[in-house]
């Protein structure tokens, strides 16, 4: 029964993307319905179709036929027509995106290269008997090249609203026990969000998130953002207003929880944890604070250093409230990040045997890639411009200054 489950599988999403194929050949042939010969037939037609070709895919290989097109008469009378090329299966393309994905989290799992086969086997399903360890190996060659491109690469836009930074930590080989990867994602003002910057750093240093964040502003990011959200490491908030000196601090409200619970038994942490959840969700700063003070009321006397923990960042804490309340579930915290790597994102110590810093931070830069294609517009994206404009918000709200 299982296995029939999986042939359906298969052939479902192998009619898909046939469909896909024959209706993008057939818009293409329709843009140039006008280009005709001296007796009035088209120039660019359908004609026939390739060899099946075998594709990679999250549900195992997938046999198509990619629509051919003849344009030679169209090229013959016009040298610089372009021909068609599709966007659904690229000539030379012989595994899907979902492909891609599974071997970066393989590796970043620990599977050695001699082992992805058998792994990618029982994901993919054993049409992949094929996948050679030195196939892998070229594949991981590629995505190297495709990963220092990238980190060179000039920014897509200058300006970001937003940018979310944390320090990741593996179950890898790295150099130094506490070496960890430095990622940056940062939210345009379409509302868009994207990976910015993904290198190594030593301890979360303040030199190394000075590295980070200045590769930024040489790739092009020329204006501050308006707020930077993070951890409570503090070589990220040193560095910031070296770098981005205008852009206002808002603690993790998850790390912060984490750390204050880690300093109180666990008899409490229920209950203290409640208490924390009701000072981030309270609908004012005001209120807020209340909740705040009734925190650190009850729990001062006994657990003075849970109490200290939260007091410290008292106001980095409470920063979301001067932007659009529609923003708050995405800015409170860096689960932006956090959810990227929810599957492999292990804070241990070095390990022997799992790979080296290179290998890892491709396959790290591959993970966020694949995961990239699926992230949403931040709800409320439309505000934006109203943060670009420094327009002053009250408890989320916008301020009619002209009343004023």
């Amino acid at each position: 029964m299982l296995e029939l489950i999986h042939q359906e599988a298969r052939e479902g999403a192998r009619r898909i993307l046939q469909a896909a194929l024959e209706a993008e050949v057939e818009e293409h042939v329709k843009q140039f319905s006008d280009l005709t010969d001296s007796d009035g037939h088209q120039v660019v037609v359908k004609n026939g179709h390739a060899p099946p070709r075998s594709i990679k895919t999250g549900v195992g290989s997938l046999q198509v036929r990619r629509p051919r097109v003849d344009e030679r008469r169209a090229k013959q009378q016009n040298p610089k027509h372009g021909e068609f090329t599709s966007a659904v299966l690229p000539k030379f393309m012989r595994r899907t995106p979902t492909f891609d994905g599974s071997v970066a989290t393989l590796y970043l799992l620990g599977v050695s290269t001699n082992d992805f086969p058998m792994a990618l086997r029982s994901l993919l399903g054993d049409e992949v008997d094929n996948i050679s360890a030195t196939t892998i190996t070229r594949i991981k060659r590629q995505w190297q090249a495709e990963y220092d491109g990238w980190r060179q690469s000039e920014l897509t836009d200058s300006e970001y609203a937003y940018l979310w930074a944390d320090g990741i930590y593996f179950n890898v080989r790295l150099d130094e026990e506490r070496s960890c990867i430095l990622v940056v994602i940062g939210a345009n003002y379409k509302g868009e969000k994207k990976l910015l910057a993904l290198q190594d750093g030593y301890r979360e240093s303040k030199q190394s998130w000075k590295e980070a964040l200045m590769s930024l502003k040489q790739r092009g990011l020329t204006v501050d953002p308006k707020l930077v959200i993070g951890d409570g490491g503090l070589g990220l908030w040193a560095a910031l207003p070296e770098v981005f000196p205008t852009s206002t601090s808002q603690r993790c409200w998850v790390h912060k929880t984490a750390n204050v619970l880690d300093k109180m038994p666990k008899s409490v942490q229920g209950r203290a944890k409640k208490m924390i959840h009701d000072i981030y969700m309270a609908d004012t700063k005001d209120n807020a604070q209340a909740a705040f003070k009734h925190f650190i009321s009850v729990f001062e006397d006994k657990y003075p250093k849970a109490t200290d923990c939260l007091r410290k960042d008292r106001e980095a804490l409470t920063s979301f409230y001067n932007f659009p309340a529609k923003h708050w579930q995405h800015i409170r915290s860096t689960n932006v990040i956090e959810s990227v790597f929810a599957t492999v994102r292990l804070r241990t110590k070095k390990t022997k045997g799992c790979g080296s810093r290179e290998a890892t931070l491709t396959m790290t830069f591959k993970l966020i890639e694949e995961a990239q294609k699926t992230w949403r517009k931040l709800q409320g994206w439309q505000k934006l411009q109203l943060v670009r404009e420094n327009r002053r918000f009250v408890d989320g709200n916008l301020v009619d200054e002209s009343a004023a």
